[in-house]
């Protein structure tokens, strides 16, 4: 299973499952990440925290905590 945190910067993947409980999956869906959605990874920070992603032609910065939760797959 490869997890969003897991990319590399410069590639793009699509979501194939959203894990996580209640609030935290709802929010991570409000930002409009869901299944089938194209995300890619702009940058990430010399820790790993935060990610800068791409999704629906906005740029987003997520938590490594969240990335973790978003199963990808490469395109």
């Amino acid at each position: 299973m490869k997890t969003l945190r897991d990319s590399k910067i410069g590639e793009t993947v699509t979501v194939v499952k959203l894990h996580g409980e209640g609030a935290v999956k709802r929010r991570i869906m409000d930002m409009g990440i869901t299944k089938g959605t194209s995300v890619f990874v702009r940058k990430v920070a010399p820790l790993g925290d935060p990610v800068e992603v791409t999704v629906r032609n906005y740029e987003l910065s997520l938590r490594k905590a969240d990335a973790e939760m978003i199963e990808v797959e490469e395109v």
